[in-house]
């Protein structure tokens, strides 16, 4: 079975799936929608990041394609309703990276107030400037989260350990930790941040969320970090207000349009800037994280192949399937969800004389999934029997 993974991911995955028996093929940069249509026949599991787009027409034309794994935080990359609907299941790691993103924050807000960019880039050119000009202590100073999910949490934590007041706004519900205080508008935190950092995720309604308004409601002399998505943020009004000298200093690691490849041409209007950090997306581009993602993702592929699980599974419903038991069998079947299809199955197993000894069933939306497990191999003929109900997404087995 073929394995394809894209944009240089970690070799952990490499060897972890091929330890597991599977023929992997590696390649450095990302493909078009072009290029994966020609690529993905034969291929059976696929790993990408951000830069690689799977559309409604990628699916189309991918056969055998049984699984797509994100080796990153974010899934807006991949048509999600057009990968449920075919049953390809698709995984990522919300958790692997966060840490590392965390870190690179903290750094560029320390860089920005210290103007570290400016002090550098005047001894690369042989300017001795010493100078308190400008800069400032992190500590006391109030920092604004827009988005207060797993990275926003952990900065949150690491934040308020440095000195900082950390005050958040998020549209869901969350849990404030330390001495955070949540901001009933994003329009009050701006007003109060000296400092604020966008950790929100990719979801279509978030686009364009951040420009000339919030800009102009932050506190004068105010530093901006965007390490979220590069849809968010109207890099043009940024410019603007940086060169008004409304925001004393910006570090984006994300942008809306990136390069596909190592050495491709990167524009942006922000490019030159006094006081701004550009950072070629790798918030969590440390060894430490990439190792991590390529082990996760690379497990949650090999288990969802071998054993049916869709533990953590971002389309399809997710129903954690244990390591199957020697001796025994397991059919997994992905359904439209509607009353009556585990109860179809049952009577189908019960006629056959199999004994179930274990069940792990899900649904999510108009689809349902349930791992059966037997101590008796189940006939060919009862699987072409689920396999031909007019609820019938996809039917696999399998036998310890």
């Amino acid at each position: 079975m073929k394995v394809l993974l894209l944009e240089n991911i970690h070799q952990v995955a490499v060897e972890n799936l091929e330890r597991a028996g599977y023929e992997v093929e590696l390649r450095q940069a990302s493909m078009s929608e072009d290029e994966l249509i020609a690529a993905l026949p034969g291929v059976a599991m696929l790993g990408i990041r951000s830069n690689t787009h799977i559309t409604q027409k990628v699916l189309d034309n991918a056969p055998d394609l049984l699984a797509i794994g994100c080796f990153c935080i974010g899934t807006n990359q991949v048509d999600l309703a057009a990968a449920a609907a075919k049953g390809v299941a698709v995984f990522n790691a919300p958790y692997s990276n966060t840490r590392s993103v965390v870190e690179l924050v903290i750094a560029e807000i320390i860089s920005l107030a210290r103007r570290l960019p400016d002090k550098t880039q005047k001894m690369h050119a042989g300017i001795w400037d010493k100078s308190a000009k400008g800069s400032h202590e992190v500590r006391g100073r109030t920092l604004g989260i827009v988005g207060y999910g797993n990275i926003g949490t952990q900065l949150s934590n690491l934040a308020e350990a440095l000195g900082l007041n950390v005050i958040f706004f998020d549209v869901a519900d969350r849990l404030r930790h330390g001495n955070a205080r949540r901001m009933p508008s994003l329009e009050a935190l701006l007003a109060e941040a000296d400092v604020v950092s966008l950790h929100v995720d990719g979801r279509p309604g978030n686009a364009g969320i951040f420009g000339d308004e919030q800009f102009r409601l932050m506190k004068p002399r105010s530093i901006f970090i965007n390490a979220a998505r590069g849809m968010v943020v109207d890099t043009t009004s940024l410019r603007e207000h940086i060169l008004s000298g409304h925001i004393a200093g910006a570090a984006l690691d994300v942008f809306p349009v990136e390069p596909k490849a190592q050495g491709d041409e990167f524009e942006s209007p922000l490019r030159g800037l006094d006081n701004v950090i550009l950072t070629p997306h790798v918030g969590g581009s440390t060894q430490e994280a990439q190792e991590e993602i390529g082990y996760f993702v690379s497990n949650k592929l090999r288990d969802f192949d071998q054993l049916g699980s869709t533990a953590l599974s971002v389309d399809l419903p997710a129903a954690q399937a244990p390591e199957l038991t020697e001796g025994h069998h397991r059919i997994a079947y992905l359904h439209i969800n509607v009353p009556g299809v585990l109860a179809e199955v049952n009577n189908v197993l019960a006629a056959e004389g199999a004994n179930v000894t274990g069940q792990y069933l899900a649904t999510k939306g108009e689809q349902g999934y349930v791992v059966t497990d037997t101590s008796e191999p189940v006939s060919e003929a009862a699987l072409s029997k689920l396999q031909d109900s007019p609820h019938t997404i996809w039917l696999r087995s399998y036998s310890a």
